[in-house]
């Protein structure tokens, strides 16, 4: 996701500034002629709301990594897994999405009511084109519940204080923090937000972090390219030492802190998985 930041503050569910359930959110406005992180990543997911800009930058990126279309791909299985496992095995009814993109195929929503009808969700972003593709997010069950933040992931403050109209975080949620980190530079200020999340969350609830690795020279050189324009979005790529950190004084569920497509792997849409240069893990809070 992009480094951005907030546009407005976040509002209750109904009233002016943002759409309650089911309501049509105000047209924000958008630069189509700056390439845009969410755009990039659903241009090479193969979507098709992205601009020329979008295409262009991913297009250089591509030229640059021509791998890079795999990671894509690699961090959108691990969350569908990890979503799934979250739901299922760790029986997670409440889900915290921050950094949420665009809408496309098996949301997080509609992989976690899949298992549980009941699932309350909480999307978070503060790009303004998610807010406007925001009503595909706020759809679910009768038995549960979705909801959408426009807030920054640099002050969680607001995003737990608003959060909690949807959910109850005396239970356990899962916290969702999928590319999201990588665009907090600062390595103090990024515990400090994970940190802050994970201390408002009670014992049993649990963290997904999945962010692209530096344990490439081609990707890094990639990178490097792509963060030296200063009209795009900025990403940090880290080690799997630094992505591991994020967990310490948690339990990591097996396999622990690996490259997203040997998380657990299983048959997927994309087909047999290969090695990429991004790392996935999830753990419980004790």
């Amino acid at each position: 996701m992009a480094d951005r930041q907030p546009t407005e503050p976040p509002h209750a569910p109904g009233q002016p500034g943002r759409p309650g359930p089911g309501e049509t959110a105000p047209a924000p406005e958008i630069d189509v002629s700056v390439p845009h992180s969410a755009r990039m990543w659903n241009y090479w997911l193969g979507g098709k709301d992205n601009y020329a800009a979008d295409r262009a930058a991913g297009d250089q990126f591509k030229a640059n990594f021509p791998a890079i279309v795999d990671t894509a791909r690699a961090f959108r299985a691990f969350l569908n897994r990890g979503i799934r496992y979250l739901a299922d095995e760790a029986g997670m009814r409440q889900f915290l999405d921050i950094g949420t993109g665009l809408p496309t195929f098996d949301n997080t929503h509609e992989l976690a009511q899949g298992i549980a009808p009941e699932s309350r969700i909480v999307y978070v972003d503060n790009d303004p084109l998610v807010l406007a593709h925001a009503r595909a997010l706020l759809t679910s069950t009768p038995e549960g519940a979705t909801d959408y933040l426009h807030a920054d992931l640099r002050d969680p403050a607001p995003i737990l204080r608003d959060a909690a109209r949807t959910l109850d975080f005396d239970r356990p949620v899962a916290l969702i923090l999928s590319g999201i980190l990588g665009h907090v530079d600062d390595d103090n200020e990024a515990h400090r937000i994970v940190d802050t999340l994970l201390d408002a969350l009670p014992s049993g609830s649990h963290l997904l972090v999945c962010d692209g690795t530096n344990t490439d020279k081609t990707l890094n050189d990639a990178q490097r390219e792509h963060n030296r324009d200063a009209e795009t979005v900025q990403y940090r790529l880290r080690s799997p030492e630094q992505i591991a950190a994020f967990f310490k004084g948690l339990e990591l569920v097996e396999p622990g802190v690996v490259s997203c497509p040997l998380w657990r792997p299983e048959p997927n849409r994309f087909g047999e998985p290969v090695h990429v240069d991004a790392y996935g893990a999830i753990g419980c809070k004790p």
